[in-house]
């Protein structure tokens, strides 16, 4: 089982599913969208209705308010606590500066890119090939302790990849 940090976009709506399904893989998913018990999660609007139309001046002093610091100490908590970041496209900057402060940070992170995106060289920061998987199949497979799957031969290269940092045959 892996403490999972499911980096997104409020905008993707992929992300509920992806974490019922990892959860139902038995992984411990952090979900930005109810980090707590009673907590639908950070929103610029509970501080601003209007924060659409700040000046960086606004946007700067919003990071001050309390409900800001708030969301931001949920998240970087589970940040903090996960052992893998998988970062869901299509994300916007704040999943992918997540993603880049778990790389390196240490942390394993994974890519799911079910269809076509936009190509990112960076993603090799992750590790051999970017460590892209293509479907949730592949990704639990990768993560361990998901069901068992037929991998495309890209999820092969992956797994067998990993396998070999971890110096497995």
């Amino acid at each position: 089982m892996s403490r999972i940090y499911l980096a997104s976009s409020w905008r993707n709506p992929r992300q509920p599913g992806a974490v019922r399904e990892l959860r139902a893989a038995g992984h411990e998913v952090y979900d930005f969208r109810n980090p707590a018990p009673g907590n639908d999660g950070f929103s610029w609007s509970s501080i601003d209705p209007h924060w659409l139309s700040w000046t960086p001046e606004q946007f700067r002093e919003a990071l001050k308010h309390p409900i800001a610091l708030d969301g931001f100490g949920h998240d970087m908590r589970a940040l903090e606590a996960c052992d893998t970041c998988v970062l869901l496209l299509p994300c916007g900057r704040s999943a992918h500066l997540e993603a880049g402060w778990a790389a390196g940070a240490g942390k394993r992170v994974l890519v799911l890119a079910e269809g076509l995106h936009e190509p990112e060289l960076m993603y090799l920061m992750n590790g051999p090939a970017g460590r892209i998987c293509l479907d949730m199949s592949e990704l639990l497979d990768v993560l361990g302790g998901g069901q068992v799957v037929t991998l495309t031969p890209a999820g092969e290269a992956v797994a067998r990849a990993i396998a070999a940092e971890r110096g497995k045959p």
